[in-house]
């Protein structure tokens, strides 16, 4: 079926035993995530300090499996399930949980992430006295739904393993229990997810309905049609307007800001950039996966949605003040720019596919390295209010030439990473000179100018205004802070002068879609 990202098919062979080395990353981070808590549960304080590696060992530990997957070629062909004759891949449970080599570059990014965000968090837990144990825990958990989602390929897998990377975020995001807009943030999430979470389940129980089968490729041979009926229509719809709140979209975006604001800041990079991505993940396998023929309801809805949400996000940026809110609002544009190659997926969904990976890729290095510059400039300022940031350059020259970097690629300046992204982009928009793709791309051309407005606003702050309250004493920097920042700082530029580092990666997602 033209289009189509993956076709399971049974083997014609005696299916064999699971191959645990596919499910390994899972079996990890579920054992490892167990153990520290009984660990904590039995040492309590005197534990207390070590949590934070132990987690981020739990993470590079669940990392090796999916490097020696990738290194054996794509899943470790074991004859459980076949995706296409010439891609070999590792699929479980009727083909409702399937490594190949895009699950694998998307649980690389999300351990990696997490990985950051451990070392985002390990000061500001410890230094505010918060009960970080469970903290590091809830994390533990929400990256095992990101690792599930990532090989879902099954309306029932892939909401349960959308809700689990959900609901600890609920909890975390009230994680400041004595402060108010720490519980507001917890309680805007929590409710307007759960009304999400319904939309959502109602979509996908339409398809359901209509396919009588929960394999997305099952709903994609029910509704291999020539045109398609209001009952189809109303899933689809439904089941995007869900995925829509997940990933940030404009109008389903209201929850964003006042969370990202009163969240925990590490909780908000966290929330900015792997949450965000497990939903992109979750829409690019029902739109692509399940809805291959049906580009004539999905590509004009997402075209709209991307239109508006890259536009009203930049717009609202514009006027903040508060740079937490104005990451909050950049957030809510990038996600149009990532939205945008899927309203032009028809024929070319590999590469459509590949743009949007590419994307959160490098969005996951800019975004988390500026969260990490705003947690190390509080640590001196004590606000993220945009004044604040004046003379930065005076009293942490390195910290504001990083954070340059992050502006600069967010914003799309060569070379660093960002220009990259974007140009994936734009060359899946162009690609066949349609109509509805060309302007598209004009709408995020225009966008990309306001962007960079309001990020080099933020540059001009720290290069040449002067410090708010004319203190330039040193900024103390911890080293899990600054790693953070190295690890960062070194990706994005990677990214940006070596393409071919990312485009590789990509480029076996491509082949993974059997187009």
């Amino acid at each position: 079926m033209s289009g189509t990202f993956v076709t399971l098919v049974a083997a014609e062979i005696e299916r064999p035993s699971i191959d645990w080395h596919a499910i390994a990353p899972e079996l990890i981070l579920l054992g490892g995530g167990a153990l520290v808590t009984v660990i904590d549960l039995i040492w309590l304080e005197r534990v207390r300090k070590l949590i934070p590696t132990l987690t981020s060992l739990v993470f590079l530990v669940a990392l090796i499996p999916v490097i020696t997957l990738w290194a054996d070629g794509s899943g470790l062909p074991r004859g459980l399930w076949i995706i296409d004759e010439n891609v070999p891949a590792t699929g479980v449970w009727e083909g409702a949980f399937v490594v190949d080599n895009y699950s694998l570059v998307l649980k690389g990014l999300f351990l990696l992430s997490a990985y950051v965000i451990v070392l985002l968090s390990t000061n500001y837990m410890s230094e505010g006295d918060y009960y970080d144990s469970e903290y590091y825990q809830l994390i533990a958990a929400s990256v095992l739904g990101m690792l599930v989602m990532s090989s879902s390929r099954d309306l029932i897998s892939i909401f349960v393993a959308l809700e689990l990377v959900s609901i600890p975020a609920y909890l975390m995001a009230a994680w400041r229990k004595r402060d108010l807009k720490s519980n507001e943030a917890g309680l805007k999430y929590m409710l307007m997810g759960v009304f999400a979470s319904a939309i959502l389940l109602y979509g996908m129980s339409l398809l359901y309905g209509i396919a009588g089968s929960t394999l997305l490729s099952d709903i994609a041979a029910a509704i291999d049609i020539g045109e398609s009926r209001p009952v189809i229509t109303l899933g689809i719809v439904f089941t995007i307007i869900g995925f829509g709140f997940k990933v940030s979209a404009v109008p389903f975006h209201t929850w964003a800001p006042d969370t990202y604001e009163g969240a925990p800041t590490p909780l908000t990079a966290f929330l900015a950039v792997a949450s965000k991505a497990a939903g992109f993940v979750a829409l690019i396998n029902v739109v692509i996966v399940a809805l291959p023929t049906q580009a004539n309801v999905v590509e004009p809805f997402i075209w709209v949605l991307a239109a508006i949400t890259m536009t009203v996000g930049n717009l609202i940026a514009l006027r903040q003040t508060n740079l937490v809110r104005m990451l909050a609002y950049s957030g809510v544009a990038q996600a149009g720019y990532m939205l945008a190659p899927l309203a032009v997926y028809d024929g070319i969904s590999d590469r459509a596919t590949s743009a949007v990976v590419t994307y959160l890729v490098i969005y996951a290095a800019m975004n988390l390295g500026a969260f990490a510059v705003v947690i190390i400039a509080a640590r001196k300022t004590r606000s993220a209010e945009l004044s604040s940031y004046g003379g930065m350059f005076n009293y942490a020259p390195g910290l504001t030439l990083a954070m340059t970097i992050f502006l600069f690629s967010l914003a799309g300046i060569p070379p660093v990473g960002g220009w990259w992204a974007k140009f994936e982009v734009f060359r899946v928009l162009t690609e066949g000179n349609r109509t509805s793709g060309i302007a598209l791309a004009v709408i995020a051309a225009v966008n990309s100018v306001i962007a960079a407005f309001y990020y080099l606003n933020i540059a001009k702050q720290m290069w040449f205004l002067p410090s708010p309250d004319g203190d330039n004493s040193r900024i103390a920097i911890p080293p899990a802070l600054l790693a953070a920042v190295g690890l960062t700082v070194a990706a994005t530029i990677v990214s940006g002068v070596l393409p071919g580092v990312v485009s590789d990666m990509t480029d076996f997602v491509n082949v993974a879609a059997g187009q």
